[in-house]
């Protein structure tokens, strides 16, 4: 999601297929979503992303699609958002959860995010509509980039906004300190956009570049002052971080939503209705907490997301 390859990418990717793939066999039933299995007949395909969040959420959605009685193919965890995105341009899968962000400035094209999320959901929808490709109604959860710090040095700095932050590097500059991914340092919706956006000048001295699961450690026991995160991450949670405010709406939305092969929904128009009020339960707390699972607690990310699905209701035990 969060990693926008260039757009050239997705064209030399256009043909790419997808040879992999195993049915999904759950044991599943209609609970409040799914009556009257409205997809029975249906053969559908869901893909996603190799990310933990993108498998919990492939997940979801195959386990809805067979709740409603369709037969499900498992293609999730292609390595990639471009090839995720070409798999159901071309065919060779129905749907997955996309996110707005990355649809807008990686396969669309754009450089300038909208920094309301309906409306940047809305112009990726119309944009997608004459790709053949229709995006349901979107989540709140919002997978983008943050900084956050320890319990410890909020206590002593006490931030809660960027905008705090870069007054701290002014009046303090050896109080901001910043662990960051490479790519995070160098792009133009990254570091380098966020210190012209805020008024910031960061010495070079105070931005260290690591791996993305160092950054979590590391800022968790106070290596730097504050880490690049993503908001969803279950890291966030276990370790106790305090997330910094993008009071000045910055950084762009990335709003989780289904994004459906639309001659699929012509066919199957139920997929709608399916998915609907699961997406409008998944929140970044939601997400956090499923991510956890996951990435703290070593869990299955197909287990996590069916033990959700029965806990909210939206399925039963078949």
């Amino acid at each position: 999601m969060r990693v926008l390859l260039a757009v050239s990418l997705l064209t030399a990717c256009a043909g790419c297929g997808l040879t992999s793939g195993s049915p999904m066999v759950d044991d599943v039933g209609p609970g409040t979503i799914g009556r009257g299995r409205p997809l029975d007949g249906a053969a559908l395909t869901v893909t996603s992303k190799e990310f933990t969040e993108q498998l919990v959420l492939g997940a979801i959605m195959g386990i809805a699609f067979q709740a409603a009685g369709a037969e499900v193919l498992d293609r999730t965890g292609i390595q990639g958002s471009v090839g995720t995105r070409a798999a159901v341009e071309n065919g060779d899968a129905d749907a997955t959860y996309e996110y707005t962000g990355t649809a807008w400035i990686t396969y669309l094209g754009n450089s300038r995010p909208i920094p309301d999320p309906e409306q940047q959901w809305e112009a990726v929808r119309k944009a997608d509509a004459k790709k053949g490709l229709t995006w349901l109604p979107p989540a709140r959860l919002n997978n983008t980039y943050a900084l956050a710090m320890n319990r410890s040095n909020y206590e002593k700095y006490r931030t809660r906004t960027l905008s705090q932050v870069a007054a701290l590097s002014k009046s303090d500059p050896g109080a901001v300190t910043l662990c960051v991914e490479g790519e995070f340092a160098n792009r133009a919706d990254g570091l380098p956009g966020l210190e012209k956006a805020y008024g910031m000048s960061l010495p070079a001295g105070n931005i260290t570049q690591m791996d993305t699961g160092i950054i979590y450690t590391q800022t968790a026991k106070g290596a730097c002052t504050y880490g690049e995160v993503y908001t969803t991450d279950g890291r966030i949670t276990s370790m106790h971080l305090v997330v910094m405010e993008d009071d000045k709406k910055f950084f762009p939305n990335y709003n989780a939503a289904p994004m459906v092969r639309t001659a699929t929904l012509k066919k199957w128009p139920a997929i709608a209705s399916v998915l609907d009020p699961v997406t409008r339960a998944l929140t970044n707390d939601v997400a956090r907490a499923l991510n956890a699972k996951v990435d703290v607690d070593g869990e299955d990310p197909h287990q996590v997301a069916l033990d959700w699905m029965k806990e909210k209701g939206f399925v039963t035990q078949g």
